[in-house]
């Protein structure tokens, strides 16, 4: 019996039915209402209508992307209604190009292949799951020059109601713009092209929230440091006190690093389980190492130098793999230390916090991290430097108290003349 459902993570209809001995379930973007369920059972009245009569041709039906041989599972072409821009939905029927122009999922496929030279393998992949994941699904057969702001604003109100990833209720406004982004740069390369438009124009990106550093305190790192398992236990001392981001320090290799100079050449990061460019032209640095980092460097060389490239790696020889070390190291350590659990990201944070108690020199603390200047040293971590360093206007009181009563003893030295004592 073919059936409308809906999908209890996101809330959103799909279509259950059953053709030729299979089972088939069409996904669509229209969330769970009595009116799209009304427009969903007019689609499947004609679905079996069609299998009634033997004249059901699934592929004519249901768009698919070029190239597939065989019905798959692929998303519908309906339109979520618009509620907002009082709109009226349209008939779930795949767009054909009236004007000339592509539908949105060409063109997207086209773009993402025009512009893959320019980026970098990690941001590729994140652009790709986007257009798969949420754009193709909500616009993929509608001719690109027929996409309304009103539309893409509906969909950024669609997306504002999905859950998050992973314990978090609903996505964030950071995710939605990193969705909503792509939609505007694909449609803007479209009208450009075409002649049409731009529906994005004064689009703009959702406010982000602020989020707080947590980093650990001296005396944390070194209950962590003790109670670490000891071939873990330089890798956390590196990471503490270089601040090297968890993909530079995973595939951080022995040719760069020099001991002659005490200097970790950052020239690589590991992403995506493949090692890459760095993530900015600023992140190439040079990071110079403390004497507890080349201590513990020259230790990591008796064991992994000459059985594998990287600094830190596992039996194999592999690089540490960052999600393995986080639930299986890291999260458990934690856990048992009774410190509340952060990702271990927060050790870089750990590791500006510590500068800046020492009085290192800002400029050289934003060289070490990878920084090109200190606007975002002094916008993240300027709250923990007066708890630190006591840097927090005592040092000007004890200054000032110090030459006004100076000035005042030799003021009132002056007004008793001389010969008084």
């Amino acid at each position: 019996m073919a059936s409308i459902r809906s999908r209890k993570r996101t809330g959103l209809l799909f279509l259950d039915f059953r053709w030729q001995g299979r089972r088939y379930r069409e996904q669509t973007t229209l969330i769970d209402t009595p009116a799209n369920r009304a427009r969903l059972q007019r689609v499947l009245a004609r679905i079996e209508k069609q299998i009634e009569l033997n004249t059901f041709d699934y592929a004519a039906f249901f768009r698919h992307a070029p190239g597939v041989q065989r019905p798959t599972e692929c998303s519908l072409a309906l339109q979520p209604e618009t509620a907002r821009s009082g709109g009226t939905p349209k008939e779930a029927v795949p767009a054909t190009p009236r004007t000339g122009h592509p539908t949105f999922e060409d063109f997207a496929r086209q773009w993402l292949r025009e512009h893959t030279v320019e980026w970098r393998r990690s941001h590729l992949r994140t652009l790709e799951s986007t257009v798969d994941g949420h754009l193709v699904p909500r616009f993929g057969t509608w001719v690109v020059s027929d996409i309304s702001k009103a539309e893409i604003l509906a969909f950024r109100a669609e997306l504002s109601t999905q859950p998050g990833r992973g314990h978090r209720p609903l996505l964030s406004n950071k995710r939605i713009n990193g969705i909503i982004g792509p939609l505007k740069q694909i449609l803007n390369e479209a009208a450009e092209r075409y002649e049409f438009s731009p529906p994005t124009a004064n689009i703009r990106a959702l406010r982000l929230r602020r989020t707080d550093v947590f980093p650990f305190t001296l005396d944390e790192v070194e209950r962590i440091l003790a109670e670490v398992r000891p071939d873990y236990r330089d890798y956390l001392l590196v990471r503490f006190l270089t601040g090297l981001r968890s993909g530079e320090v995973d595939g951080l290799k022995w040719k760069y690093v020099d001991f002659t100079t005490r200097l970790i050449l950052i020239r690589e990061t590991r992403v995506l389980g493949a090692d890459d460019y760095t993530k900015t032209d600023g992140s190439q640095r040079d990071v110079q190492m403390s004497t507890p980092v080349y201590e513990a460097l020259r230790r990591q060389e008796a064991v992994s130098r000459g059985h594998s490239d990287y600094v830190f790696c596992n039996r194999l020889g592999r690089p540490i793999d960052n999600k393995n070390f986080t639930e299986r190291v890291w999260g458990p350590l934690l856990r048992y230390l009774d410190l509340p659990v952060r990702r271990p990201y927060q050790m870089r944070h750990t590791a500006a916090t510590l500068w800046l108690a020492a009085g290192e020199s800002p400029e050289w603390i934003a060289r070490q991290l990878g920084h090109t200047n200190t606007q975002m040293l002094f916008r993240v971590y300027s709250r923990y430097v007066p708890n630190l360093t006591r840097q927090d206007g005592s040092a000007m009181e004890r200054l000032l108290a110090s030459t006004f009563t100076g000035t005042k003893r030799a003021d009132s030295a002056d007004l008793s003349g001389p010969g008084t004592a």
